[in-house]
């Protein structure tokens, strides 16, 4: 928090709180859609891993980069996910 009067930390707190809550629905909405794909592949998913999994994952989200906010042209359908026999990029 960087304002030096209360209301300015207000609403830096707001909008923090607003991003966070976007990134833990887009997680939700595509976890969710890699356990049907990996499911509808065959792949045997336990109820007791998905208990297990958090939307908190943010290791892709840049917080401290340049934002674009103008609309991408879609088609309404969702990104492609990941080919699950593909190593991670992300994982160390």
């Amino acid at each position: 928090l960087f304002q030096r009067y209360h209301d300015g930390m207000e609403d830096q707190l707001g909008s923090l709180g607003l991003v966070v809550n976007c990134v833990v629905l887009w997680n939700t909405y595509y976890i969710d859609l890699a356990i049907k794909q990996l499911r509808a592949q065959g792949h045997d998913i336990n109820n007791e891993d998905i208990a297990r999994l958090s939307p908190y994952v943010r290791k892709h989200v840049n917080v401290h980069g340049t934002y674009s906010f103008s609309r991408p042209d879609t088609t309404n359908t969702p990104r492609p996910l990941r080919d699950p026999s593909t190593p991670d990029p992300d994982i160390d």
